[in-house]
């Protein structure tokens, strides 16, 4: 006998495949927020350049609205990363979800992402978006849609309308709102502890840099320079997080006049590291590296040889320590990783 005083908790879009084939509206009401989709996959930070990058779907479904949106985010992260670093894709809906149907249109329906894609891979959790679904720091990108405005549960009967907002029961429409704002913190506060940070990536070109103190040390040990002339160099350059970028503006939101209309971190793209995925030339990729380290730099690090900038070894030096840098990036070629920011400064205008 069910209760007459307790409303029944939401339950998933009807299974068999019926909410694929009946959700034309949802399609098209998610399709104007695919392009945010999309340069938020072509910006989100990607710190760890070898780790599994994660997708979250939250409210998947049977997931033929999805495919689409993971496609654009999957293809903007591809040109970014390339063909073969590794893409979860996760997706999220309440325990009684039909599954199934989801997986069986993942493997047949020609718009699905995992066509021609071998390094995508699928997976669902049935849980609430309501709760925390996914570790904590896991998440690189979600998305979600026509979903969140399903509450987690009915707090109150409605007298006079299966809709809260159309009832005329002042205290049925508050209980409604309540919920909807305790939903809401609660959904923020998921997917707070789910994303990851994305400030600090770590500092940019780690390979890169121990490359260059390897084959510094490799001229010190065949008698080339010394090692008091190593001792003395020094690249003057920091790198900065979010929270470093943004101090200056803290406390009022402006600094000398100036304000931050947008800010944005992300990884750049390695395009040596894409290069060598075509090719597969390892030595062309541990030349091109040295290269660019070599022109931005080696003229900096020559300043300390003993006779400076007009030190008859600087030429030499110059090519020792470039060919040494790119055999040691040859011999085991990484994706570098390179955080970079966006900022937009706005300067106030006191006139008038």
């Amino acid at each position: 006998m069910t209760s007459t005083s307790t409303p029944p908790s939401p339950a998933p879009m009807e299974g068999r495949g019926v909410y694929n084939r009946s959700s034309r509206v949802q399609a098209a009401g998610l399709s104007p927020a695919v392009p945010l989709l999309e340069r938020a996959a072509s910006t989100v930070s990607l710190s760890n350049a070898l780790e599994t990058i994660v997708i979250a779907d939250y409210g998947s479904s049977e997931g033929r609205n999805s495919l689409a949106p993971m496609a654009v985010a999957i293809g903007a992260l591809r040109k970014r990363i390339g063909p073969n670093r590794a893409i979860s894709v996760v997706h999220t809906d309440l325990p009684g979800n039909d599954f199934s149907a989801l997986f069986e249109t993942l493997a047949n329906d020609p718009s699905s992402y995992l066509r021609n894609d071998p390094a995508v891979f699928a997976l669902a959790v049935g849980r609430s978006h309501y709760q925390q679904i996914l570790p904590s720091g896991s998440v690189t990108l979600g998305w979600t849609s026509w979903a969140t405005h399903w509450l987690s549960r009915a707090p109150a009967l409605i007298p006079d309308h299966v809709v809260a907002a159309y009832s005329h029961d002042a205290a049925v429409r508050a209980a409604y709102a309540r919920q909807a704002t305790e939903d809401w913190r609660n959904f923020f506060t998921s997917r707070g502890s789910e994303l990851c940070t994305g400030d600090d990536g770590g500092f940019a070109f780690p390979q890169l840099l121990e490359a260059l103190c390897g084959a510094l040390m490799g001229l010190v040990d065949e008698g080339f320079i010394g090692k008091e002339e190593v001792r003395r160099m020094a690249i003057p350059i920091a790198g900065r997080s979010r929270a470093d970028i943004v101090a200056p503006f803290a406390q009022t939101g402006q600094f000398a006049g100036l304000s931050i209309e947008h800010l944005a971190m992300f990884t750049g793209e390695d395009t040596n590291w894409r290069e060598f995925e075509r090719d597969r030339d390892a030595d062309k990729f541990g030349a091109r590296w040295a290269s660019f380290m070599r022109a931005s730099a080696f003229p900096t690090l020559a300043l300390s040889l003993d006779g400076g900038r007009d030190d008859p070894r600087v030429a030499p030096f110059f090519s020792k320590l470039e060919n040494g840098m790119a055999a040691r990036l040859g011999a085991a070629p990484e994706p570098m990783l390179i955080p970079l920011a966006t900022v937009v400064l706005v300067k106030e205008d006191r006139r008038g």
